[in-house]
């Protein structure tokens, strides 16, 4: 379905050529994300969220209109925030309160995140239910474990003061399982957050299906996990950067090239 249709009953203008050349790159390469997630099944309806900051010292950044499906969401209709929560420009949407307070905790906290992504995936959910939580069952878990924060839960994030607390929680590491709720990760660029994302979401769901699968699982040798997680640590970014992300944004142009309208 393209953009145009998608949206008919409401009316966007571009904003391509009216805004800088670095803020339309960062809203197309957003969009794509939305667009991926849904690709891979990850939305949760219109309820979860992913954002990237806009450079500047305002510290505004975009989230996605609320009452848009992912696959629907495109560069243009992407609403910039600022640190009060209210759009910058007008806007016909709203955005989702939660990912307001979550999202804007670690872009005030963290300068190195341009980019928060957060799931609600079922494999997610799970493992952050699992007292133990990431397992160092696969290489992909061991790529990501032992940057993986976590923060408890508290209800539904619309109490700004749980922002210290996820950021306490949080520290330098670049992904997070809130507990009994879903991921999170970030990223200096949107395209290393997504993969990261990626990385942290195969994990989940591989342990769900290993655990399911009996008790007798493989434990790597002892070391292993932690030569692993160094190969991660750099492998990671320089995948995201040099080879996975243009790969994904060839595919989000292959599925619909609306979402960069």
């Amino acid at each position: 379905m393209g953009a145009t249709t998608a949206l008919e009953s409401v009316e966007i203008p571009s904003l391509q050529g009216k805004v800088s050349d670095e803020e339309w790159a960062i809203r197309v390469d957003l969009a794509a994300a939305y667009r991926l997630v849904a690709y891979y099944g990850w939305d949760d309806l219109i309820f979860t969220h992913l954002s990237a900051r806009i450079p500047g010292p305002e510290h505004h950044f975009l989230l996605n209109p609320y009452n848009l499906m992912f696959e629907e969401v495109t560069a243009s209709s992407l609403v910039k925030v600022g640190l009060d929560g209210n759009p910058v420009e007008p806007s016909p949407f709203i955005t989702n309160p939660a990912g307001f307070t979550i999202h804007s905790a670690i872009h005030m906290a963290r300068a190195d995140a341009q980019a928060v992504m957060h799931l609600h995936t079922p494999a997610g959910q799970a493992v952050s239910a699992h007292c133990d939580g990431l397992l160092p069952l696969t290489q992909t878990a061991m790529l990501v474990r032992a940057d993986l924060a976590f923060h408890d839960y508290e209800g539904v994030a619309v109490d700004l003061d749980e922002r210290e607390r996820i950021v306490a929680d949080l520290g330098n590491k670049n992904a997070m399982m809130f507990r009994n709720h879903g991921t999170l990760a970030l990223g200096p660029s949107v395209g290393e957050c997504f993969v990261r994302l990626y990385f942290l979401e195969r994990a989940c769901q591989a342990q769900i299906m290993a655990l399911s699968a009996g008790e007798h699982v493989n434990n790597p040798p002892q070391g292993a996990p932690e030569v692993a997680a160094q190969q991660g640590s750099v492998g990671i970014a320089l995948a995201a950067k040099l080879l996975a992300w243009p790969a994904l944004k060839r595919k989000a142009f292959r599925l619909d090239p609306g979402f960069a309208t």
